[in-house]
């Protein structure tokens, strides 16, 4: 049974500059390079059947493009032993309602409503027994991280493998912004 979400990659040199952070935390499990993205929906397994009105049914959102920007990092969970080290993005309406009308369609195919808030971020590692003074300097040398923005103008169905080595992802679909007219000049 396929394993699903739906997300935004990133720009190449983005997603570049992120994984070469890894070095600096040794023992976390690092995202690759490739399968840096920003989650806007984890789906999980479903059926073949699924998956297909999953496709279908995602062709039907609609959106303009936009732009966002990667800024700041920290970990899940807030408080407590650090398990998730994250980049941060601004918080844009653009980028909410987008994930909104995501969560409003999957519904429409059969899959479950989310029931965690979205929480825009980018995963960059997975920790286990690092020591929170060891995140926390992380946290504090990378605070001014931050990137140009960059358009988004489409959003990607993908499938996930998991493997020993960490899960690999496959583009199973893309879907475009709808492009606006032109707007005419004043006469």
């Amino acid at each position: 049974m396929p394993r699903l979400f739906v997300a935004i990659d990133l720009p190449e040199e983005v997603k570049s500059s992120l994984s070469q952070m890894s070095a600096e935390i040794p023992g976390a499990k690092w995202v690759g390079a490739a399968e840096i993205h920003l989650t806007l929906r984890f789906i999980g397994e479903v059926s073949p059947q699924t998956f297909s009105s999953i496709r279908t049914v995602l062709s039907g959102v609609s959106f303009v493009p936009f732009s966002l920007s990667v800024s700041g990092v920290g970990h899940f969970p807030p408080h407590g032993h650090p398990r998730v080290l994250w980049v941060a993005l601004e918080q844009r309406t653009e980028l909410t309602l987008l994930q909104q009308q995501i969560e409003a369609t999957l519904q429409q195919a059969g899959v479950g409503a989310e029931e965690r808030p979205f929480s825009p971020h980018i995963t960059l590692s997975r920790l286990k027994e690092t020591p929170s003074a060891v995140v926390a300097r992380f946290e504090a040398a990378h605070k001014g991280l931050a990137f140009p923005p960059f358009a988004v103008d489409e959003f990607i169905l993908y499938s996930s493998v998991l493997t020993p080595r960490g899960a690999v992802h496959r583009k199973e679909a893309v879907y475009r912004a709808a492009r606006l007219p032109p707007v005419p000049a004043p006469s």
